[in-house]
């Protein structure tokens, strides 16, 4: 079964506009499809193509990059006899796969793209770090896209349902009720993404097998390989990284979800944490989302880098770490969700969604937290701001049974001259009630 991507649209686009002028680099987690898709878009798109994956390439080929690259008719013509694929001028691709662990491939891309003769895709993970750009100049050539794992509409593709996203379009942009009907089926379907999530592997067995215990297999193989990864490349401070990611359910299930470094050491202190949450951001395994402390368009500009919440960037995998050291029978998320019973701390669970769904959407995250114990008109906690147009809109996450907003209500006085339209995104149909939109959750990717 293939798996239909939105990026491939992007990589067209890329192919049409560039012609040969800059290469792409797709960055994303492991295992969001990244090879995949580009195999795909080489096979349809190209008259032929290479990959490379510098990740199990033999010896040869990373000696070939750094000894023999100043004549690129002979680096070509070994390349070509290598990998026995003939290559076609300005009809052939070649990939550079896991291009992070070949740093000089990376450099070379500078001269490649100006030779002219073939197209480049890079894919990598962790590609920002410091230590993979270490003595190489990066080159100015490169088009970046961010890959992530797959949004609502594209598992709802791979369960063959490809009518209900342009109907919630039409609803959400007129602000009109589904009806009952509708609403609880896509609200049925939305669950199921929540515990599957968005790996390609965890969605292609669920669409196969439409069993929960398979599915929950996958993805701990998926959070093995992540923990490998994190023995492998982040030597020297690997044990933060580690306490880190572990502590994320414990964090999230909190009422105030900031991330609490005292949970993991009374004396532990950001400045000796900051490169751990750095590297999880950086390899796209979390959602970074910083306290705004001024929120107005330039958000990026008030943005309090101590104070983070550390959402797990695909929710299926939040829900299999959370029950880590316990079966899959006893794991409750499931029952919990699919029968729309969560409590309060289980509340993480559609909060980290929204922030998957948001990051999918290329929104950097933000949210907005003051205390203030004297005057309680200051005391306030929003969940994510959202740049939209020359407004910000404030989004918060609800129970479907909540009773009141006040914390958006004081916002939205203190803030007025500054906001679009507020969101409250909750279990229930599309309403607008107290000046607030209220949005079914699964339209928190129309934001």
């Amino acid at each position: 079964m293939n798996l239909k991507r939105k990026i491939y649209a992007e990589m067209l686009k890329w192919k049409a506009g560039s012609d040969g002028t800059t290469a792409l680099l797709i960055n994303g987690a492991r295992r969001t499809g990244k090879s995949y898709i580009c195999e795909s878009f080489a096979r349809n798109e190209y008259r032929s193509h290479i990959t490379i994956d510098f990740g199990n390439a033999p010896k040869e080929i990373p000696d070939l990059f750094l000894n023999e690259s100043a004549d690129l008719d002979l680096f070509f013509l070994k390349l070509s006899a290598f990998y026995s694929t003939a290559l076609h001028r300005r009809q052939s691709v070649i990939i550079f796969d896991e291009v992070q662990q070949c740093p000089r491939a990376r450099q070379l891309i500078k001269y490649l793209v100006a030779d002219g003769r073939y197209d480049y895709i890079e894919t990598g993970s962790l590609i920002g770090l410091k230590k993979n750009v270490k003595d190489i100049i990066i080159p100015s050539e490169e088009e970046h896209m961010e890959m992530f794992p797959l949004d609502f509409e594209e598992f709802l593709w791979a369960t063959g349902d490809e009518t209900a996203v342009p109907l919630l379009k039409q609803c959400f942009a007129s602000k009109t009720p589904l009806g009952q009907p509708l609403h609880r089926k896509i609200m049925n379907d939305f669950r199921q993404y929540a515990l599957v999530g968005g790996m390609p592997q965890a969605v292609l067995e669920y669409a196969k097998s439409k069993d929960f215990g398979a599915v929950d297999a996958v993805k701990r193989r998926i959070l093995r390989l992540y923990r490998d990864d994190v023995s492998k490349f982040a030597e020297g401070y690997e044990d933060k990284v580690f306490a880190i990611f572990d502590g994320i359910p414990g964090q999230l299930s909190k009422k105030e979800k900031k991330y609490k470094l005292s949970s993991l050491a009374k004396e532990a202190r950001f400045r000796s944490h900051e490169d751990s949450f750095v590297w999880l951001n950086e390899a796209m395994i979390v959602n970074a989302c910083f306290n705004a402390t001024d929120p107005t368009i330039g958000l990026a500009l008030n943005m309090d880098r101590l104070t983070q919440k550390c959402y797990m960037a695909d929710t299926g995998l939040l829900v299999t770490l959370a029950f880590w050291d316990l079966p899959f029978a006893e794991n409750d998320l499931y029952k919990a969700v699919l029968f729309d019973r969560l409590d309060v701390n289980e509340g993480m669970i559609m909060e980290n969604i929204v922030a998957q769904m948001l990051r999918f959407n290329r929104h950097r995250l933000y949210f907005y937290s003051r205390s203030d114990a004297l005057k309680r008109e200051n005391h306030m906690e929003i969940d994510f701001l959202v740049a939209r147009g020359k407004k910000i809109s404030p989004v918060e996450v609800k129970s479907g049974n909540y009773r009141s907003h006040s914390s958006l209500d004081k916002f939205k006085k203190k803030f007025s001259s500054r906001l679009g339209d507020s969101f409250i995104l909750y279990a229930k149909d599309v309403a607008v009630k107290d000046d607030i939109v209220h949005l079914p959750l699964y339209m928190a990717m129309f934001l």
